[in-house]
């Protein structure tokens, strides 16, 4: 089994951390069938963490996980933070896969999606 798990930052916000919740489910349908489930996890100020989130997929059966970060820009979150927490969550998981894809703000489709959301 394959999951997709989207990390984002986290907001003290509840209903900041709901839209993230609210869009996995819409991934979720998007998906080809390589992909069993999406789940999310935050990096800081909501539930689950990115440690928890990783438990929750691998206590599961799953056993491999591609890490989305939900960021638009490659900061410190990005580079350091994120591969920071992977790597501590496979001392704990070293027979699993986890891969981490680009940052959102790195796909090459965000320029055509930019562009549509500035049309009238």
């Amino acid at each position: 089994m394959k999951q997709l798990l989207i990390v984002a930052h986290g907001s003290r916000k509840e209903s900041s951390n709901n839209e993230i919740r609210s869009l996995s489910e819409k991934v979720s349908g998007e998906l080809s069938s390589n992909v069993n489930k999406v789940s999310v996890a935050f990096l800081e100020l909501a539930s689950p963490s990115i440690q928890e989130g990783i438990d929750d997929c691998f206590n599961s059966g799953v056993e491999e996980i591609i890490v989305l970060p939900y960021f638009l820009a490659g900061g410190n979150h990005v580079l350091e933070d994120i591969p920071r927490e992977i790597r501590q969550a496979l001392n704990n998981w070293p027979e699993k896969n986890i891969t981490i894809l680009p940052h959102i703000g790195a796909n090459e489709g965000m320029c055509a999606l930019l562009a549509k959301a500035c049309k009238p």
